[in-house]
């Protein structure tokens, strides 16, 4: 019996599922955001409560490894590294963009290239582009998204944008061929499915030195307040 608990903190939303052997026992998901400080842990305690089942059953704990919020993600892996620590139990991670493609692939009924972008702020986007099969045809970037973004490919196929990052893109990228999937949040429930292969052939994390996948440094704003 492998029970895996997934933990997906990369956006604004907060998600944590419990799977078996591949399959969903339990999920829990907050769109408050910035609530992860506050809220992760809880929704880990009522997803064991929920199933009846106790923490020490854990064979492994997965996270989204980013790109994505640096304080969620952050949250996130210090959170997950505790429990494997504490539990002995391995790590396991899943690029956010790549779990949002998996996502989307089961919405994808026009066969469409998948476009995963993940907000970065102004115009900027993380992004990753992949067939229809998933099979990835640009890795992870940080671009400006500009009103000529992705038109070469356009002009010949059809293009399946989502993710929160996807939104602001939608005035910009302006063409036929463009589709915008609406509302898609990275969700633990099938960050836990791909987890669960990883687990089987044991793809797991170096525990001591995984760091989450930062694109850009965190900007600390500096306080105009006066020190005295």
């Amino acid at each position: 019996m492998s029970l895996i608990l997934s933990l997906e903190t990369s956006v604004d939303s907060c998600s944590v599922a419990l799977h078996e052997n591949g399959r969903l026992l339990h999920e829990e998901l907050i769109k408050e955001p910035q609530a992860h400080a506050t809220k992760l842990a809880l929704l880990i305690q009522v997803s064991f409560q929920k199933i009846n089942r106790s923490m020490r059953e854990l064979k492994a704990v997965a996270i989204t490894s980013g790109p994505g919020s640096y304080t969620g993600l952050r949250i996130g892996t210090s959170t997950a590294k505790g429990l494997c620590f504490s539990l002995n139990i391995p790590l396991l991670s899943v690029n956010t963009l790549e779990l949002l493609i998996y996502q989307a692939s089961f919405q994808n009924p026009q066969n469409a290239m998948l476009c995963a972008m993940i907000d970065a702020r102004r115009m900027e986007v993380y992004s990753m582009l992949a067939n229809s099969d998933r099979t990835i045809v640009n890795d992870t970037v940080a671009e400006i998204i500009e009103d000529q973004s992705y038109h070469s490919i356009l002009e010949n196929q059809k293009i399946l944008f989502f993710g929160n990052g996807a939104v602001k893109c939608k005035d910009v990228i302006n063409h036929p061929n463009a589709i915008f999937l609406e509302d898609q949040l990275p969700l633990a429930s099938f960050l836990g499915e791909l987890a669960s292969n990883k687990f089987m052939s044991n793809q797991f994390e170096d525990l001591v030195h995984f760091e989450p996948f930062y694109l850009k440094e965190f900007l600390v704003k500096k306080s105009t307040k006066p020190l005295f």
